[in-house]
């Protein structure tokens, strides 16, 4: 089933009653969730995706906008009436009852045609159980269980009723690292079983872009940028966007367009007509941590020597990860002053931890250019 949203908006009042203004928690949300995709909501804390969920499932009334769940109007329907299925962060399981009651627990206050009888129960809860692979833990309560588990749980609970759509509000972040990967992988299996429309809520961008279909970045209950994970991660609309997709952060600079060519400090990144038919301006220059390039044609005595190369910092650090390196330097173009900054390169690359310069070349289709008034992307 798809969702759509027509200029939906929440305002809250202020909770400081000095300030007359609203604060605005999801504003003018107009796009479409396609059927059957897994969709993230990502932002950072406070951007309203939370807000938007709530709105999703009718715990929420918006300001103005409608929800529609195909052609269907369900803006003022009641929440138990929208067939949606919601998962809590924090589980929200019943301590006292066992996983087969913590599951049939929604199904239990049906009534009429609807009503189901205790073997009808058992075998629905059952069924749902074995989607998340938890049928051997029916006779277990929640106290007896990993997070991982009570997560599942949780998830096969939203599922027994099998609801138009499935929401997931920050479902892994009361997980341990390892955990999470496991968890987000279910997600994603669950979801490509079940076919149901899914909506994952998330601050963390990686969650996000491992699993979705489709991501719709926030940020101040505004839409920057709805796309596919790699697409958005490779393309991004803005400087916000930019920065708030990957790991290790994006490096911004303060540089400059002048003849064609795009400067950082003395150091021209991108050689002439490169950024053709845009004005000499400055501007914010972003470089993914992947985008700087050691050549090993370059070497003297086996090492990189520092000193070829279009893009020329002081080196602070190397830290080996195994199979890649992470190259920590700074530089006096960089957007804040004093930030450490990261490339990401091979392990094969033998850098001499005792220089006090390092050079890269840098991949142009890893490079950004954004306005610096607007911080909207220029190329």
């Amino acid at each position: 089933m798809k969702i759509r949203f027509d200029g939906l908006t929440k305002r809250f009042p202020n909770r400081n009653k000095k300030i007359k203004s609203e604060v605005v928690a999801v504003d003018h949300f107009t796009f479409e969730i396609p059927d059957g995709k897994l969709v993230g909501l990502l932002g950072p804390s406070g951007c309203g995706k939370s807000t938007a969920l709530n709105l999703i499932c009718g715990l929420e009334t918006p300001t103005e906008g409608k929800i529609f769940f195909d052609d269907d109007d369900v803006t003022d329907l009641p929440a138990e009436n929208r067939g949606v299925g919601m998962v809590f962060q924090s589980y929200a399981l019943y301590p006292h009852l066992t996983v087969k009651k913590n599951i049939m627990f929604p199904l239990q206050n049906l009534k009429g045609d609807q009503k189901l009888t205790k073997e009808q129960l058992e075998a629905k809860a059952l069924e749902a159980a074995k989607i998340v692979q938890i049928e051997e833990l029916m006779d277990r309560k929640p106290n007896e269980m990993s997070g991982g588990q009570q997560q599942r749980v949780a998830i096969a609970r939203a599922l027994v009723k099998m609801p138009r759509v499935l929401l997931l509000d920050e479902p892994l972040s009361n997980l341990d690292a390892r955990l999470r990967i496991q968890t987000r992988e279910e997600i994603k299996r669950i979801q490509n079983t079940t076919k149901i429309t899914t909506i994952f809520v998330t601050h963390d961008q990686e969650e996000a872009m491992s699993i979705s279909d489709l991501i719709v970045v926030m940020k101040d209950g505004a839409v920057h940028q709805i796309g596919k994970p790699q697409e958005v991660y490779d393309s991004p609309v803005n400087l916000f966007v930019a920065k708030f997709l990957g790991t290790p952060p994006i490096n911004v600079f303060t540089g400059r367009i002048k003849d064609g060519k795009l400067l950082i400090g003395e150091d021209t990144i991108l050689g002439k007509d490169c950024v053709k038919d845009t004005k000499d301006q400055e501007v914010f220059i972003g470089i993914r941590p992947e985008g700087f390039l050691l050549r090993e044609d370059k070497e003297k005595n086996g090492k990189l020597d520092g000193k070829n190369g279009v893009f020329h910092a002081d080196l602070l650090a190397i830290e080996v990860m195994g199979r890649d390196t992470s190259v920590v330097f700074s530089h006096s173009s960089s957007e804040i002053e004093g930030t450490r900054l990261r490339a990401i390169v091979s392990s094969d690359n033998q850098i001499d931890p005792e220089s006090k310069t390092v050079a890269f070349d840098v991949n142009p289709k890893k490079v950004f250019v954004f306005s610096k008034e607007t911080q909207e992307r220029l190329l």
